[in-house]
């Protein structure tokens, strides 16, 4: 297993942050590894800079069957067979990763958020045994207060054909960087297809509530039964919403695992760009003393 293909869905107001990371996929992936960014019709301008051999400039709708039309002006399209849910954003950006598998020629998938960055050498070489990818599972990660993770668990499941999930705690399979397998993200879709009756696409963007990364976590676990090997330490991650200080970011980076390869600070946390190059300068010290 060779050749990665990075997926990062994006748009205007991450086009900085996207910029970071970027760099940092063409100075630790080889050089057959292609970044590819989708991003909403009015910023394709913004991000087709980084148009060229080592990235793929995609809009988010060339993944879209004809019959979606979208609301003018807006980041929002319509099933014209079926008006209602429309698509938004935030779903559109979790079609995208799904709908790659079927476009992108590659033999692994890395999905990496805007706001993180690789700091270590990456391949899916690092994360495979016996010829299969890591699955990032945080065993009881969800629990009865997480009441939107498990409303995602249960779509998971309707859309798999699966009874309900037992009652919290549940596993967590939501991360901003993780490997996903092509040929399981294209099975996933056929099983959607055949459980549902329709199109996958169709069938995955008609929920208002939905995790593309609870959906592949439960199809792996419980319709392939796979029992892949386990990676919860590939990325350093902060969920924090809180803008840090240079010296809270570089205190987070200092604890950056010996196996992580990635690092994340929310862009929801508002955190200055002199305190986010802080912690990522901060991480290649890291690296570089272990």
């Amino acid at each position: 297993m060779s050749k990665l293909a990075v997926i990062t869905p994006s748009y205007a107001q991450d086009a900085e942050l996207f910029a970071l990371l970027h760099r940092s996929v063409l100075e630790h992936t080889s050089e057959d590894t292609i970044h590819h960014v989708f991003v909403p019709p009015g910023d394709k301008e913004l991000f087709a800079p980084y148009q060229g051999p080592r990235c793929h400039v995609w809009v988010r709708s060339e993944l879209l069957p004809r019959r979606y039309l979208r609301v003018p002006g807006t980041d929002v399209y319509v099933n014209s067979r079926r008006p209602w849910p429309p698509l938004r954003g935030w779903v559109m950006q979790q079609t995208v990763k799904i709908a790659a598998a079927g476009l992108i020629d590659a033999d692994a998938m890395l999905i990496v958020d805007s706001d993180a960055v690789l700091v270590r050498p990456t391949d899916a070489t690092s994360f495979t045994r016996d010829g299969r990818l890591c699955l990032y599972r945080l065993e009881e990660g969800v629990t009865v207060s997480m009441e939107r993770h498990v409303l995602w668990h249960h779509v998971a499941r309707e859309l798999l054909g699966l009874p309900p999930p037992p009652p919290p705690p549940l596993p967590d399979y939501v991360t901003a960087l993780t490997f996903w397998d092509p040929h399981i993200v294209r099975a996933m879709q056929r099983r959607i297809t055949e459980v549902t009756g329709r199109d996958w696409l169709d069938a995955f963007n008609s929920r208002l509530h939905i995790s593309e990364f609870i959906l592949y976590g439960v199809f792996v676990d419980e319709v392939l039964k796979a029992a892949p090997p386990v990676n919860t330490s590939i990325c350093h991650l902060s969920y924090n919403h809180e803008p840090w200080d240079e010296a809270t970011a570089v205190a987070f980076a200092d604890r950056l695992g010996a196996d992580a390869v990635g690092m994340m600070i929310s862009a929801k946390s508002n955190t200055p760009m002199e305190s986010r190059l802080a912690a990522i300068r901060r991480c290649a010290q890291v690296v570089e003393s272990g």
